[in-house]
């Protein structure tokens, strides 16, 4: 059996980030609990929200972690994506630029953490 590997988003309200998720990535929860919901993102990988274990963790809290959806298309994928979840109403953290790596565009979900869109390597 291959490893897989599960990514964890700390935040404040599981189910509702769970909703945020859902909607920006148009993709449904493989699995829930009240304080852990997953989505399956392919073959041994999961995104995961989690509101459990929060002995330090606190509304007030800036969160600091970043996960990358990558894109097949260009710079007009990305800037499709952008115009789409600009219209959701999602935060913009950093808009549509072209780095070393290509076009990308940074968004914040209602906790602080960051979505990072970029083209596929």
């Amino acid at each position: 059996m291959a490893p897989s590997i599960v990514f964890i988003v700390y935040v404040n309200d599981a189910p509702a980030a769970a909703d945020f998720y859902a909607d920006l990535l148009e993709i449904k929860p493989t699995f829930q609990q009240p304080a852990y919901i997953a989505f399956s993102l392919g073959e041994g990988a999961e995104l995961a929200l989690w509101s459990g274990r929060t002995d330090d963790l606190t509304p007030a809290a800036r969160r600091t972690s970043e996960v990358c959806l990558t894109l097949p298309g260009g710079p007009e994928a990305i800037d499709r994506r952008f115009e789409q979840w600009e219209a959701k109403g999602v935060r913009v953290v950093s808009r549509p630029s072209d780095e070393v790596f290509g076009r990308t565009f940074v968004v914040a979900d209602p906790d602080g953490n960051l979505i990072r869109v970029a083209p596929v390597d």
